[in-house]
């Protein structure tokens, strides 16, 4: 008995260490236009499916490396989840309108003049930085699971075979 409830202690523990600096913590609400106002995206409109979140820009190579997988992933899980790539001021109607022309975009792309990004990156006065890509990864309950900023050790997350193990955890 003793050995089992360490065991489930250790596992708990590992799940939380695998986890993103900013997981385990309920996703902020938000609703947010794409480019040219047509649309409102509301992530409580999502309640019940997964939802992956891309703050991205579209001079950052990462982040077209990034918004290929999602692509990717889009054809492969279809309506099972919801991805939203946002973008941040100086990006405008033009840039994003080029970006998804040239890289062949159809992930919703929508314009945050940075509040959203602020309560997802937990931003505190004196962090002036925004590291993108950075990505959110929101369960069917509407809480953060898991997070990812580009790095050496994410990569494959962002290139695509390391994300697809944490959708299909969710999935399930």
């Amino acid at each position: 008995m003793i050995r089992s409830a360490s065991c489930l202690a250790f596992l708990v523990a590992a799940s939380l260490l695998a986890s993103g600096d900013l997981s385990n913590r309920r996703a902020p609400g938000f609703a947010l236009p794409d480019p040219d106002y047509q649309h409102f995206y509301d992530l409580q409109d999502y309640r019940g499916k997964v939802v992956l979140i891309d703050i991205m820009s579209t001079t950052c190579p990462h982040c077209l490396l990034l918004s290929t997988t999602l692509e990717k992933v889009k054809q492969k899980y279809g309506d099972k989840l919801q991805i939203l790539s946002v973008i941040l001021p100086p990006d405008n109607q033009e840039t994003v309108a080029k970006y998804r022309a040239v890289n062949r975009i159809t992930v919703p792309i929508v314009c945050d003049m940075g509040q959203m990004t602020i309560s997802y990156l937990n931003a505190r006065p004196g962090m002036s930085k925004i590291d993108v890509p950075h990505l959110f990864i929101i369960d069917k309950a509407g809480m953060i699971r898991n997070d990812f900023s580009y790095s050496e050790q994410d990569k494959s997350v962002f290139e695509g075979p390391g994300l697809l193990p944490e959708i299909d955890k969710l999935l399930k």
